[in-house]
């Protein structure tokens, strides 16, 4: 299982950095008068700073959609679409998709964009900030195969942010059943929320139970901890600490993304 994440991304121990795109149509937050203009834009110059820095992938979401749904409006995926097809040139690293936080949603947007993967809430049910949060991988497993999607990787987020699972179940038996029952490419550990650190202990046990499942860090790592946390995990995904001061709603930073892929490359280059 493990074999394809050097086949994808030409490295062992891959760091993928997000992609934010600003708000889109039909978000609180969208700009209108900007348009999608703007939105292209800025997602030109984070993709150029973000390449330049030397990361090994980019997963491009819809992170300033706040407040999320758990069911996204066709727009959502219709915009992301758009957006990626004007990056199509610019892209020299390989890129998965997430439409926040809907998963039959990103693998639809996969599957038009070419991407790679994708990660996605697809198991379990959840008391979050935005209600009652339900899956059914089930059903989204056989679209995947359905529309001919079989390529597209699909990166589980099995700790989610902003939400705690609602059945008594320890991390342990969640990354067990999980890998034999769903068969997901990758899991993800999260943080409370986008750039909180992740559990290291949390970290640990789902790597110990997760047999040959890839598990990525999926938030808080930095360039002080991404040789520790890359000491445990198969992979990171890096979206915060990237951006310039640290702060979540700001563009990335081509010098913060230079350091930590260096601190990175430092540790890869050890093992």
């Amino acid at each position: 299982m493990a074999n394809w994440l050097p086949d994808v991304f030409g490295t062992h121990k891959p760091v993928i950095s997000m992609l934010h795109l600003a708000a889109l149509p039909g978000d609180p937050g969208y700009d209108s008068t900007g348009g999608l203009s703007a939105i292209v834009d800025r997602a030109k110059r984070e993709l150029g700073r973000l390449q330049e820095g030397g990361v090994d992938g980019v997963l491009i979401s819809n992170e300033f959609s706040l407040p999320y749904l758990t069911k996204t409006e066709p727009i959502t995926a219709i915009t992301m679409a758009r957006v990626i097809g004007e990056l199509q040139s610019e892209f020299e690293v390989p890129y998965g998709v997430n439409v926040l936080w809907d998963g039959r949603a990103s693998i639809d947007l996969a599957t038009a964009t070419d991407a790679k993967f994708v990660r996605e809430i697809f198991t379990g049910v959840y008391a979050s900030d935005f209600g009652l949060w339900d899956t059914n991988i089930g059903e989204v497993a056989r679209h995947h195969h359905r529309i001919g999607a079989g390529s597209v990787k699909l990166l589980f987020n099995i700790v989610p942010e902003s939400a705690e699972y609602l059945a008594d179940r320890d991390l342990a038996s969640i990354a067990r059943s999980t890998v034999f029952a769903c068969r997901p490419d990758a899991l993800c550990v999260s943080g409370l929320t986008a750039g909180a650190p992740t559990d290291a202990q949390s970290l640990s046990i789902i790597k110990e139970n997760a047999g040959d499942t890839p598990v990525f860090v999926n938030t808080g790592v930095r360039a002080s901890n991404v040789a520790e946390q890359l000491a445990v995990a198969d992979g990171a995904v890096i979206g915060t600490y990237f951006k310039r001061d640290g702060v979540f709603e700001n563009e990335a930073d081509l010098a913060r993304v230079q350091e930590l892929m260096g601190e990175a490359r430092a540790f890869r280059d050890a093992l």
